[in-house]
């Protein structure tokens, strides 16, 4: 399997989303994009890019109490976040392959707590700190 790899070093929060809004307008369905990074990386806030990439304007939230959050715009966004699960099993009750549908996208954070539930063909971006608000964005596309 070849692998398509991207790094990107942002300086602060506005930047982290502007990376976001680039992916998201790319994004034509079927996405799904796995998150992984330590607590107040900027999963969340990489995610309100993408929201805005895809022509949603709603107030992007973490689902972290929730585990799923839903988002319309040119397409449906599904934003997962596996930190409060304990096993894969609570993923097959709330039906999470259902959300993995060609006219969506799907954005997990924690995705790496649940690596077996992961299409093969995911988008994996990690999210490192670097010093003051610098962060290191990782992208890695499996063709």
């Amino acid at each position: 399997m070849e692998k398509d790899i991207q790094t990107i070093i942002t300086t602060n929060e506005q930047e982290t989303r502007q990376v976001g809004e680039q992916l998201g307008s790319s994004f034509a369905g079927g996405e799904v994009i796995a998150l992984n990074g330590d607590l107040g990386a900027g999963k969340t806030v990489l995610t309100k890019g993408i929201a805005l990439g895809m022509g949603i304007d709603a107030h992007i939230l973490s689902p972290t109490f929730n585990i799923v959050r839903e988002y319309h715009g040119r397409k449906m966004l599904y934003h997962f976040d596996f930190y409060r699960l304990t096993e894969a099993e609570e993923l097959y009750e709330i039906g999470f392959s259902e959300y993995l549908r060609e006219d969506a996208v799907v954005v997990i954070e924690w995705a790496q707590l649940f690596p077996e539930v992961l299409p093969q063909n995911c988008i994996c971006i990690d999210i490192v700190y670097g010093e003051g608000d610098t962060r290191k964005i990782t992208i890695q596309r499996n063709a």
